[in-house]
This record gives structure tokens, C-alpha cells and sequence, in this order.
């Protein structure tokens, strides 16, 4: 039995096509797999890529925001400075002409 098994040139009881055929089945199986990983390698690295991009442009917002902040407090400020005096008529005009401002640059602004 030893003999027999022994004797099929060392195939340990495959016989040559059909361990041919799982071996064809295995390398085409591996390529497969090394088609995938290489896609997937390829889409890690797009991400990695966007999330860097995506990170620079949150920051430069951030200090957007901040800056607009300064500049909202400075004005606000300035306002409190004016209603402390005697021209609480002109501080309304002020105040109104503001948010007109605003809400027409708001507009184009939604509007591009």
C-alpha cells in the first residue's frame, strides 16, 4: 500500500492533471486576490489622499471663521460704543443698513 502510494512520482496520491488543475485553480485564485489587494491599495491610498485635502481645507476655514469672529467682535464693540451716546436714532439706522448688507451678500452668495 506504502509502495503504490509512493510510487506516483512523488505526487503524494494526486495524480499529475489534477494536481495540475488545482495548482492552475490556485494561481488564478492568487491573482485574483493580487488584482483585489492592488485595487484596494489603490483606493487607500485616493482616500488618504482626500482626507488630507479634506483636513487643509477645514483648517483654512477655521481660520476664516476666526478672522470673520475678530471682526464681528470689533464691530460689535464699536456699536456698544455708539448706543452709550446720544445718537440712538443713527445706532438703528446703522444697525439696519447692516442687515441689509448682510442678507444681500448672503444672497449672492447663495445664488453662485
Amino acid at each position: 500500500l506504502s509502495l503504490a502510494f509512493l510510487g506516483d512520482g512523488g505526487n503524494y496520491g494526486y495524480s499529475n492533471s489534477g494536481y495540475s488543475v488545482y495548482e492552475e485553480e490556485n494561481d488564478r485564485l492568487t491573482e485574483s486576490l493580487r488584482t483585489k489587494v492592488s485595487a484596494i491599495k489603490s483606493l487607500s491610498i485616493e482616500i488618504g489622499t482626500e482626507v488630507k485635502n479634506q483636513n487643509k481645507m477645514l483648517s483654512e476655514m477655521e481660520n476664516d471663521f476666526e478672522s470673520t469672529g475678530g471682526l464681528l467682535g470689533a464691530t460689535v464693540s464699536r456699536l456698544r460704543t455708539l448706543s452709550r451716546g446720544s445718537q440712538t436714532k443713527l445706532l438703528c439706522y446703522m444697525m439696519l443698513f447692516s442687515f441689509f448688507v448682510f442678507f444681500v451678500i448672503y444672497w449672492i452668495i447663495k445664488l453662485r
